[in-house]
C-alpha cells in the first residue's frame, strides 16, 4: 500500500506498485481507472496521472485516445544517455530478462572501418560481437572492439553471458571513465537483418562509441544495431539561463 509517512513521493510509490503487479499479470490488457486508483488508494487525481505518464515514458502502458490506458504487449528497452550502463543493466531496469548469444570474436588486422584501428591507437583489433536480447526478443547486434592484449584477457571469460563492462572494471582493473557517442540510423545488412529478425533494408538506431578510462586512453570502440520498435533513446535536459 502506498504510505503518505514514507519520504518517498506518493506519485512514485503508485508507479512502482503498479509497475510490479503489471509484471506479475494481474492486469490483462487494460491498467484501472483513474476514479478507481483515487478510491484505492485514497490520492489525488494529479497523482495518478503523474503515475501513468511516468509508466506511458517507461514504455510498459500506452495511452490510446478515446479507449483508455493500455498495457503495452512489447514494451521497448529506455535507455537513458546521462550515463554509461551496460545494456544487461539497461533492460533489467525496464523489469526484463537480458540474454545474449556470441556470435563470433577473435583477432583481426585492420577492422572493417579502418578508423577503429586509429581510435584505438593499434594495428590488431580484437573483436567481440553479440546478439542481445530482452524477454527473449531481440533488440540489438553489439560489437565490442579492443586492442591485442584487452581481448585476449576477456577470452577466458564467457563471452556468452557475462556483462563486458562488469569483466572490464572488476576483472581486469579498468576504469572506464569516459564516453563520446554518435547515434545515427542506417540500413541494416542482410547478416544482421537475419538476427535481429527484422526485414532486409529496415533502418536500425546505430550507436557508435568511444570509451577511455581515467587517463584518457581510449579502451573500447563500440558499435551496435538496434531495432527501433524495441529501444528507445531518452536524455533529459534543462535550459541554461
Amino acid at each position: 500500500m502506498i504510505n503518505v509517512n514514507n519520504p518517498i513521493p506518493l506519485h512514485v510509490q503508485l508507479k512502482e506498485m503498479l509497475a510490479q503487479e503489471i509484471k506479475k499479470g494481474i492486469y490483462k490488457n487494460k491498467i484501472p481507472s483513474e476514479r478507481e486508483l483515487m478510491d484505492r488508494f485514497s490520492i489525488s487525481r494529479t497523482t495518478v496521472r503523474t503515475a501513468i505518464s511516468l509508466l506511458v515514458q517507461d514504455g510498459m502502458l500506452e495511452k490510446i485516445h478515446g479507449k483508455g490506458t493500455f498495457i503495452s504487449k512489447r514494451p521497448p528497452v529506455h535507455d537513458w544517455l546521462d550515463s554509461l550502463n551496460s545494456l544487461t543493466d539497461t533492460i533489467k531496469r525496464m523489469g526484463m530478462v537480458p540474454g545474449s548469444r556470441l556470435l563470433k570474436n577473435g583477432i583481426t588486422g585492420k577492422a572493417k572501418d579502418i578508423h577503429i584501428n586509429e581510435f584505438l591507437n593499434t594495428d590488431m583489433v580484437y573483436t567481440i560481437e553479440r546478439l542481445r536480447t530482452a524477454d527473449g526478443i531481440p533488440i540489438a547486434v553489439e560489437k565490442h572492439f579492443y586492442d591485442k592484449e584487452i581481448g585476449l584477457q576477456l577470452e577466458h571469460f564467457d563471452l556468452h553471458r557475462t556483462t563486458i563492462y562488469d569483466l572490464l572494471e572488476n576483472r581486469l582493473n579498468i576504469d572506464m571513465m569516459e564516453a563520446e557517442q554518435f547515434i545515427t540510423c542506417k540500413e541494416v545488412r542482410m547478416e544482421d537483418a537475419l538476427h535481429l529478425d527484422i526485414p532486409k533494408g529496415t533502418t536500425v538506431l546505430s550507436v557508435e562509441r568511444l570509451i577511455t578510462d581515467t587517463h584518457d586512453k581510449p579502451i573500447e570502440y563500440y558499435i551496435s544495431y538496434f531495432r527501433p520498435d524495441m529501444y528507445v533513446f531518452r536524455i533529459k535536459t534543462r535550459r541554461n539561463k
